[in-house]
């Protein structure tokens, strides 16, 4: 008896929540994925802000298909001289080369250590922080995300995610984001704050330049190492190749994953080598991935950027976020608020939400909320999306607000 995808699906993958969407889809291409039965539907999430530059972009795909020529694994992390790893680093120091008016006490970061998700950039940074400072607070904000691993979940925000993991790590305090007052909680014992630029899953909350000069300030002041997560805004999403660029505030290292892979599984902590040099001894491997710069996601990674960055996607970001901001406009929408493609439409509640979402399923539009502000809709699509792609997929949500 055959038994249908759908049905395995249940029988054997572990779920995450009562209502999965659970579509099954045969193909992605650009901004679309296309279901068993051919019906196209815009996806206007990118997989959670990791398809920058669409699904299947040819210049990715070449770019796999000719590592595949070459080798796949060969060793762990950091031991042999592959070439995606390190042509993929030199690029990604090149995007950091920025100038800020408040800048790190580091310089300019130029040291790059691959892992294979956001996720694991967040722990790796941790013990990095802690390592080179000596030091064991770490403070973080509340209604943030930086990952499900119990180190990443500890300065996660939100009880509700945590109370039934517990106990997990100690000595982490949480501020507001945005909140000057509660800068004053970083202390000279704290190692490392850990903050977005953007705030993501608090549904796309934005901080003043100041506010982030102020936070820059604290952190030198007091020997804490100040960690940019950008793992949802960088690669170009919000008008600029990293978020931090559009505050004006160069952090001590940045996080990356999510959009940086072109939809490969890839992310990396970036520092000053003078911070990273640490984990080479007591102890000697400090810090060690198998995976973590895998050369085909490298060979991936490295042609997104350069697509990013030859087709001007990210300078083009700003022009269409503001595009859809003029578009979503209804009733039923309180407010449209982010920068470039990192968007959220705020709702009175989840329970006009939630079927708004199903109604634009059913339409052909994938949307979704965030996990701390469920009222809200995420609209991040692809960078290449185009205007007409824009005016239609974002005509069809109104549509079905109506």
């Amino acid at each position: 008896m055959h038994i249908s995808h759908r049905q395995l699906f249940f029988n054997h993958l572990a779920q995450t929540s009562d209502f999965p969407l659970a579509l099954e889809i045969d193909k992605a291409e650009g901004v679309f994925m296309y279901g068993k039965d051919g019906r196209r539907y815009y996806d206007l999430i990118s997989g959670i802000a990791v398809s920058n530059v669409g699904h299947r972009h040819p210049e990715v795909l070449a770019a796999i298909n000719e590592q595949l020529e070459h080798y796949m694994h060969l060793m762990v992390y950091g031991e042999f001289v592959q070439s995606p790893q390190v042509r993929l680093a030199e690029a990604l120091v090149s995007t950091l080369a920025v100038s800020c008016t408040t800048p790190s006490p580091f310089g300019k970061i130029d040291s790059v250590y691959f892992t294979n998700s956001g996720t694991e950039a967040v722990e790796g940074a941790m013990k990095l922080a802690k390592r080179y400072t000596g030091r064991t607070e770490i403070v973080s904000c509340l209604n943030a995300y930086h990952g499900s691993t119990q180190g990443a979940l500890s300065i996660s925000g939100a009880e509700f995610f945590k109370r039934n993991f517990r106990p997990l790590l100690p000595g982490v305090r949480q501020i507001r984001h945005g909140i000057s007052s509660d800068l004053e909680k970083i202390t000279f014992r704290t190692a490392a704050v850990f903050i977005e630029v953007i705030g993501g899953e608090a549904g796309v909350r934005m901080a003043s330049p100041e506010y982030f000069q102020e936070l820059r300030k604290r952190c030198s002041e007091v020997g804490a190492l100040l960690v940019f997560d950008e793992i949802q805004t960088g690669f170009g999403r919000t008008g600029t190749f990293w978020a931090f660029e559009g505050v004006d505030v160069y952090p001590d290292i940045v996080l990356s994953a999510k959009g940086m892979g072109g939809g490969m599984p890839i992310g990396a902590f970036m520092a000053s080598s003078s911070l990273t040099e640490v984990f080479r001894n007591n102890p000697i491997l400090g810090h060690i991935t198998t995976f973590g710069g895998h050369p085909v996601c490298c060979a991936a990674s490295l042609a997104t950027l350069q697509v990013i960055q030859s087709q001007k996607l990210a300078d083009e970001a700003n022009g269409k976020g503001e595009l859809i901001k003029s578009l979503l406009v209804h009733p039923k929408i309180k407010e449209v608020r982010g920068k470039g493609l990192m968007l959220a439409a705020e709702m009175e509640s989840f329970e006009i939400l939630k079927p708004l979402i199903d109604t634009c399923i059913g339409a052909g539009v994938i949307t979704d909320w965030f996990l701390f502000c469920d009222n809200s809709m995420r609209i991040a699509p692809p960078l290449i999306i185009t205007e007409p792609q824009i005016r239609e997929a974002i005509g069809l949500i109104v549509n079905a607000l109506d």
